[in-house]
């Protein structure tokens, strides 16, 4: 096991009827700008439960945050942040909304020039405005970590950032909630936190015991509750673990003593900022073409994780570590979800050469857990996934 430092300071409050606990955690005297997205909040009754637990301070509301947070229209909640003198921010959504919060967090308090630059410069936020959040969908984990992604659509870009000001000061999170969730948003969160782990997880043997056993434990309660969330979304023991493996599969906590990969990720974002296909089925995409490119590099464990969680114990390495893959695939396809990019659009041709350009002139020619992964290589996997 590699040596790790680990420290997560978001206070965590679970369960049902929580939400009424959001006045006792909001700071004292507190302007507090509501940021959430296209609105759904009000058709479910999250508004309303927010509304009454806040109604003893002053609040300012900001909506129409999109599904990948949209630089240009941050920045207009960051003129209402500064005009407003607003002082704690509060993100009641899903994953883009709590993003953009973080983003709006670290660009409040930014120096130079255009906060833009805190996305392409990957300058580390130490230091920002305090938030908080209100969960209404599980599958980022960005409730409990301190990474957010952010679109720009005027250049078709789709960057991370991060640093240890951008963890929220508490997270409420009511699996009630997922009740009113469309059954497409619930498949693409069962989708998301499953890729979280493998991303961690589906590297080489490095020796972390317990930390495998964390990132197993995550998929096979994703596995076993998964179709339950799909089918009767009003299950609360189903919700419950549902949420919480969300939260779990990316607070940091799996990642810590062992090698990452992230390849997955970077080459799914780039799909998201060409076509706006959902970030969850980009990962379902991308996926199993990177284990088949990357097969030699993986096999160990993609064996292991073959026979603990397929339950696929026979013949050799090679015969686990390949039906593993395809079992994965099969995993996504049962929920729903297509496993190659011709099925989102039909002008495909030249993605992989793109993301090529993007990766060459970003000088990200390293990628993967060996920093071995080429722009060129990416251009093959992408290519393998059409």
């Amino acid at each position: 096991m590699r040596n790790f430092d680990f420290k997560n300071p978001t206070k965590i409050i679970f369960g049902k009827g929580q939400i009424a606990k959001l006045k006792e955690e909001l700071p004292e005297n507190a302007k507090i700008l509501m940021l959430y997205g296209g609105g759904s909040i009000k058709r479910n009754g999250i508004y309303e439960q927010v509304k009454e637990a806040t109604s003893g301070f002053e609040v300012v509301e900001f909506s129409g945050i999109p599904a990948n947070p949209e630089y240009e229209v941050l920045m207009k909640a960051l003129k209402v942040i500064k005009e407003e003198n607003i002082t704690f921010l509060l993100a009641v959504g899903g994953g883009s909304v709590i993003d953009g919060t973080k983003f709006l967090a670290s660009a409040a308090l930014y120096e130079g020039e255009e906060p833009w630059e805190i996305l392409t410069q990957k300058v580390p936020t130490t230091k920002a405005m305090p938030f908080g959040t209100v969960l209404t969908l599980p599958a980022t984990g960005s409730e409990m970590n301190s990474g957010a992604v952010i679109t720009r659509e005027e250049t078709k870009e789709k960057l991370g950032m991060g640093g240890p000001g951008l963890f929220p000061v508490f997270s409420i999170l009511d699996p009630e909630v997922i009740k009113s969730i469309p059954s497409r948003q619930l498949v693409n969160g069962i989708t998301d936190a499953f890729t979280h782990v493998l991303e961690q997880y589906m590297t080489y043997p490095s020796g972390a015991y317990l930390q495998d056993r964390f990132a197993e434990s995550i998929m096979q309660t994703l596995i076993e509750v998964g179709p339950k969330v799909l089918n009767d979304p009003s299950d609360y023991t189903a919700a419950s673990n549902f949420m919480w493996s969300c939260t779990m599969a990316l607070n940091g906590l799996i990642q810590k003593g062992v090698p990452t990969d992230w390849a997955v990720h970077a080459m799914g974002h780039e799909l998201t900022a060409l076509y706006g296909i959902d970030h969850a089925r980009t990962l379902a995409v991308i996926a199993p073409s990177h284990y088949r490119f990357n097969f030699e590099a993986k096999k160990e464990k993609l064996a292991q994780y073959a026979e603990r969680i397929w339950n696929i114990t026979e013949g050799s390495v090679d015969h686990k570590a390949s039906a593993a893959i395809d079992r994965t695939e099969e995993f996504f396809n049962q929920m729903g979800i297509d496993t190659k990019l011709s099925a989102y659009t039909e002008d495909y041709h030249g993605t992989a050469e793109e993301i090529n350009k993007r990766f060459t002139d970003r000088g990200w020619t390293g990628l993967g857990e060996h920093q071995s992964l080429t722009p060129a290589n990416v251009e093959e996997i992408v290519k393998m996934a059409y």
